[in-house]
């Protein structure tokens, strides 16, 4: 197997998702832009320093899920992925994610934002396997606000990627080779891990460290 992993935030896309889905829901009306926007941004300012509790974030980041249900949230999804997210998706990262595709690669997005913000955003690149925070339910599939499982969060995007593998009778060492295309420091664990990490997009400390390792650096939204 070759693999070839892509975060999504700022890597191929130029925003994060998760911040962006909740400045929509504020535009909706389904929360007080001036208290939730403070919220979100603080959370994605702690995220840029490698310092959040992404347990509190995702209860936070759901918490409009939750209120309006899985069925009302995921029709204004579909308005989101039209009216902000197919419009920045980019022709250099299309083709990206196709020549791997091409190559014969097996092709996979590993993101720290949830599963139902971020499952339409793969399909819009033609990928079908995606690694993401996968969000707990109740008894009527709603989700709770909690996180089911190990969420793909720094380490965890190592841990997710050989639970992705082992369900497929695989390990690391069954990758002829992997690639990793990520923006952020919050995935150098994952970045150490891959045969080639490629800094797409890096925010200034990782542009740092791959000047500094020789690493391959991209950048998509020039």
């Amino acid at each position: 197997m070759r693999l070839a992993l892509f975060d999504l935030d700022h890597t191929l896309i130029p925003f994060d998702s998760d911040h962006a889905w909740g400045e929509f829901t504020v535009a909706l009306g389904w929360r007080d832009g001036e208290h939730f926007t403070q919220a979100n941004d603080g959370f994605y300012a702690e995220y840029k320093a490698g310092t959040l509790d992404i347990h509190r974030y995702v209860r936070f980041a759901i918490e409009a899920v939750r209120e309006r249900g899985l069925k009302t949230a995921r029709q204004a999804h579909e308005r989101f992925m039209a009216e902000v997210v197919l419009p920045a998706v980019s022709d250099a990262a299309r083709s990206l994610v196709r020549s791997h595709q091409d190559a014969g690669d097996q092709v996979v997005i590993v993101t720290a934002t949830n599963e139902f913000v971020t499952r339409p955003i793969a399909q819009a690149f033609g990928v079908e396997e995606l690694i993401a925070i996968d969000l707990a339910t109740d008894e009527r599939g709603e989700p709770t606000g909690e996180i089911r499982g190990t969420p793909s969060f720094r380490e965890g995007k190592v841990a997710r990627v050989e639970q992705w593998l082992a369900a497929r009778g695989l390990e690391w060492a069954d990758v002829q080779h992997s690639t990793f295309y990520s923006d952020s420091m919050n995935d150098m664990p994952l970045l150490d891990k891959v045969h080639e990490p490629v800094a797409t997009n890096p925010d200034a400390p990782l542009l740092a460290i791959a000047l500094e390792r020789g690493w391959r650096i991209l950048n998509l939204f020039e």
